[in-house]
């Protein structure tokens, strides 16, 4: 993920704590095209979840741009090694006018290798960047783990905003306010997508073209902007009791991160650790981060992500205080529902608050998994394959005034 101007809220340590991406597309279409996003299909060998439902009814003032990716993709594992491959692609929306995304639909073609997607807003300012990496790139997009990959100040201080995420289950999910991304004419979208081949044994199972619906307004003076932030924890989960091997050692599964993901990926263990204030890693299958907040906001809703061993996740509003309050509460995550969920009514938090994500993970759960039976045990540390794991609050929120 990129990393955003002026952050609502830091880590204890008072350092910027965010998660890294999802996946993108590149497609073609404008503002005025209303033609049928296509829908999913094809079996899901790697999780049961995948199909995005039908989109719900346009409100007022609302229209549809349905975009696909330019052509069809296949897969290919990635040169560091590992059965994970990051690939993002630009896609014009044609905007001509300043518009408000309100909703957004991933719909992935080919769901036995898609993991999932993350959609990115591009601003004007760092199309230029984004542009330049997809001609210096052969072939369609670029490979892109971490983020959208793009190298540049413009990208990198704020012009590349998350604007929606597709894990199995997910669907469109509309807030009853008025809100939404803002867009300037001249924005881009590009869509991380992450292709999983550990359930086809590291080999691709044909090719995907998919495709992203958004759902667009023209606003109001008094439309709200979204933006979307996360909360994240440490993941040092070491292996189980009856497992061993050369990966159960931690700084043996960080060098293997890094060589499949690069080092800026690689460092996130011992990043997170220092950021969440803690001297030293503490194993365990429980772990928190407490996230101060820096600014006023209002929270509308979230959704918590983790891999295939994950447990349970929680993010919680001033914990053991008088005002505490469970903001996300996802007692027992199941990876195949990975659904954005609003919040019974907005939550107002302001400088000082403290934001608490706690996920538990269980690495019992990897002998009853398909695709990570065959793999060796592993101490568990943040990475981007789905062998790997993460633990981040989602949210997406509205800065106030005051």
């Amino acid at each position: 993920m990129t990393k955003p101007d002026s952050p609502p809220w830091k880590s204890v340590a008072g350092t910027m704590v965010l998660v890294t991406a999802f996946a993108v597309v590149a497609a073609c279409g404008s503002d005025t095209d209303n033609s049928a996003a296509p829908a999913a299909t094809g079996p899901h060998s790697a999780h049961t979840g995948g199909s995005s439902a039908p989109p719900q009814p346009l409100r007022a003032g609302e229209r549809f741009v349905d975009l696909r990716m330019a052509e069809a993709y296949t897969p290919a594992k990635p040169s560091g090694g590992g059965s994970d491959e990051y690939r993002c692609q630009v896609i014009d929306p044609g905007l001509t006018r300043t518009a408000f995304l309100t909703g957004t639909q991933f719909a992935p073609e080919n769901v036995a290798i898609a993991h999932h997607a993350i959609v990115y807003a591009v601003q004007p300012g760092g199309a230029a960047a984004v542009r330049k990496q997809d001609a210096k790139t052969p072939g369609l997009g670029w490979q892109c783990f971490g983020g959208t990959g793009v190298a540049g100040a413009e990208v990198e201080e704020g012009d590349a905003a998350w604007v929606d995420t597709w894990a199995p289950g997910a669907t469109e999910t509309l807030l009853d306010q008025d809100a939404g991304y803002k867009l300037e004419p001249g924005s881009l979208l590009v869509l991380q997508i992450h292709y999983n081949l550990l359930a086809t044994d590291g080999k691709p199972t044909g090719s995907d073209r998919s495709a992203v619906r958004l759902r667009l307004t023209d606003g109001t003076p008094q439309t709200r902007e979204l933006e979307t932030w996360s909360v994240d924890a440490p993941t040092d989960l070491p292996c189980a009791a009856d497992e061993s091997g050369p990966l159960c050692d931690r700084a043996a599964s960080i060098a293997d991160v890094t060589k499949r993901f690069g080092p800026d990926v690689g460092e996130m263990a011992d990043r997170q650790v220092e950021e969440c204030g803690r001297g030293v890693p503490k194993p365990g299958n429980t772990q928190t981060c407490d996230h101060r907040v820096e600014a006023p906001m209002t929270l509308f809703a979230g959704f918590g992500h983790m891999h295939m061993l994950g447990r349970a996740l929680k993010v919680e509003l001033n914990p053991g205080t008088p005002k505490a309050k469970v903001v996300l509460d996802v007692p027992q995550f199941d990876f195949d529902n990975q659904r954005l969920v609003k919040l019974p009514s907005p939550v107002e938090v302001g400088p000082g608050d403290t934001l608490r994500v706690t996920c538990t993970h269980d690495a019992g759960l990897r002998k009853q998994v398909p695709q990570l039976k065959k793999l060796p045990p592993r101490y568990v540390v943040w990475g981007d394959g789905t062998s790997d794991e993460m633990c981040t609050g989602i949210m997406t929120v509205s800065r106030r005034k005051s």
